[in-house]
């Protein structure tokens, strides 16, 4: 265990940027001319899930694999994640994408016929049944909290200990 003594043949060359900013493993292209692809996450909403190799596994100084088991065990990782987000997204994006537009489009729906609607009638409401609410209060309620006040300010309490 620890560093090898033996020089390593095998070597990984990329580029950071080009690494960072896709899940796709570098051998597929091999080969091919890159051609920049669109943001399908302008908005940056799935920062978090932008997790590499070395965000997940790290070793210290004091304890680490061979080499070629931590590169092997990258290429695993990135080559896994890869196929499995791949195969999971043909999988559930269709259904999923169908039960979430369905779900907004049912939010949409009632936010703009029903409640939208019952907000501005009580919006439109509301400075009348103010004026009503004010003078029942000032009619009923504020004559008996005066009358209460000056009655139950009158009352002195005095504690006396045995």
């Amino acid at each position: 265990m620890g560093v090898e003594k033996e020089r390593s043949d095998t070597s990984i060359m990329m580029d950071e940027d080009e690494f960072n900013r896709s899940i796709e493993p570098m051998l597929s292209k091999k080969g091919k001319i890159y051609v920049e692809e669109p943001d399908r996450d302008p908005n940056d909403i799935n920062a978090h899930l932008k997790v590499g190799f070395d965000d997940v596994i790290a070793e210290p100084r004091s304890t680490q694999s061979f080499d070629r088991v931590w590169i092997g065990s990258h290429a695993v990782f990135e080559l896994s994640k890869y196929v499995f987000y791949r195969v999971l997204s043909t999988l559930l994006a269709i259904p999923m994408a169908f039960l979430l537009g369905l779900f907004f489009g049912v939010i949409s729906c009632i936010h703009i016929w029903v409640a939208m609607p019952l907000i501005q009638s009580f919006l439109m409401v509301l400075p009348s049944a103010r004026v009503v609410w004010r003078s029942l209060m000032d009619l009923f309620v504020s004559p008996l909290c005066n009358s209460m006040g000056k009655s139950l300010s009158s009352v002195h309490v005095e504690t006396t200990y045995n």
